[in-house]
């Protein structure tokens, strides 16, 4: 008796695997100024060094976590053959949605030994937990590389920052030494730091900017030679998908993306190959599934005021100013009885945020001695599909 998978076949695809977001590819490709840079920044671990820090910065899909992680593997190896080399420790945390607290929780509980209890997950203080974590490091001994990924959406990065560069030079560590790595899609970061945290990181910066199409159709060329089958991928897609992701934002992730949805829509229309054509079908659906997973990265507060703007496009109350935003965000908060953001400079800094990462336009005005100069937003999206995002995120946190 057949079933309903019994036709399903292995064509098109051979390893499918190498288009999903997750995959580590063993050779990074157009990015080998970054990863120089990167290799000089960590040089020092191999002769016995105190690291030093770095902080990366770029837009998401543009290569940083996964140069990191190809970086952190060959040092992790080079360390083990060289003699001056402290034993190396790899630690990686993203911090999304975490708190101080639970980010130096997190790293306590992967120092305990096996046989300790978890550090708690309340009733103690972050002063308490960073005791306990120069505790850990020093018992272990040895260089630890610490990377933080979307560090910029940590409620208070300061401390962190602040914290762990200046450990072992103020004596809370004294058997270990610590390397701080952090990740960012905010390329402003860094200027919201506190100058005493910034004179404490003294960090190396590397900066990552979009791929052009050039470099896309080589990375996707190599991605396609692996994931389909002989002669199952046309040049012309790869053409295509680099072309639409490089004319968007120079995304390395939306390209493999509309690859990957690209031969679906192939294979669903049973074609022989996939071509240009597939990857024009694929592009609506890519860019609704890149903007639920951009929204969805974005902390609670910019989310909400992305509803808000929503809200106010779907009115036509747009152009707005953050006075008018801020009052309007207070009830969505309150709709999802949440605790607003209670001054007008928060609001103003995420919806600066928001601008700059592609989700509102933003027009200057000055009205001169009598009206003064302020900005006024508008949602550079579709409102429709901002709010059935918004609607999906909220129903995933219902209990």
């Amino acid at each position: 008796m057949s079933g309903p998978f019994s036709d399903v076949e292995r064509s098109l695809f051979t390893a499918k695997e190498v288009l999903s977001e997750d995959y580590q590819p063993d050779q990074i490709l157009e990015r080998d100024e970054e990863i120089d840079e990167y290799r000089h920044a960590l040089e020092d671990v191999l002769f016995g060094r105190t690291p030093q820090n770095i902080m990366l910065y770029g837009r998401a899909g543009l290569g940083k976590t996964a140069v990191t992680t190809y970086m952190m593997e060959a040092l992790q190896i080079e360390a083990e053959e060289r003699p001056d080399a402290d034993d190396l420790f790899v630690h990686e945390l993203n911090c999304n949605g975490k708190t101080v607290y639970s980010v130096v929780r997190a790293l306590v509980n992967e120092l305990l030994p096996e046989t300790a209890s978890d550090f708690p997950k309340r009733g103690l203080s972050t002063a308490d937990a960073f005791e306990e974590l120069y505790a850990q490091l020093d018992r272990q001994g040895g260089t630890h590389l610490i990377v933080f990924d979307e560090i910029d959406h940590l409620g208070d990065a300061d401390t962190l920052l602040y914290e762990l560069p200046r450990a072992r030079s103020i004596g809370h560590i004294t058997e270990s030494k610590i390397g701080v790595i952090g990740i960012s899609n905010n390329y402003r970061f860094r200027q919201g730091l506190s100058p005493k945290v910034k004179d404490t990181l003294m960090e190396a910066e590397i900066s990552f900017s979009p791929y052009d199409a050039s470099e896309l159709r080589t990375i996707l060329a190599n991605r396609a030679d692996h994931a389909f089958a002989d002669g199952a991928c046309d040049d012309s897609a790869v053409a295509r998908a680099a072309a639409i992701a490089a004319k968007d934002r120079g995304n390395a992730r939306q390209a493999i993306d509309l690859l990957r949805v690209g031969g679906e829509v192939a294979k669903k229309q049973e074609a022989d190959s996939v071509d240009d054509s597939h990857i024009v079908a694929a592009q609506e659906l890519v860019q609704r599934g890149r903007l639920r997973n951009r929204i969805r990265d974005q902390t609670q507060h910019a989310q909400l005021l992305l509803e808000t703007l929503a809200y106010l496009e779907q009115q036509e109350e747009t152009l707005a100013r953050s006075k008018t935003i801020k009052t309007r965000y207070e009830r969505v908060a309150d709709s999802h009885a949440v605790e607003p953001l209670t001054t007008l400079k928060s609001i103003q800094n995420h919806l600066s945020d928001l601008h700059m990462l592609g989700f509102l336009h933003r027009t200057d005005r000055n009205r001169g001695e009598s009206g003064g100069r302020y900005y006024e937003y508008g949602l550079d999206l579709d409102p429709e599909i901002v709010l059935d995002i918004r609607a999906e995120i909220e129903a995933e946190r219902a209990p």
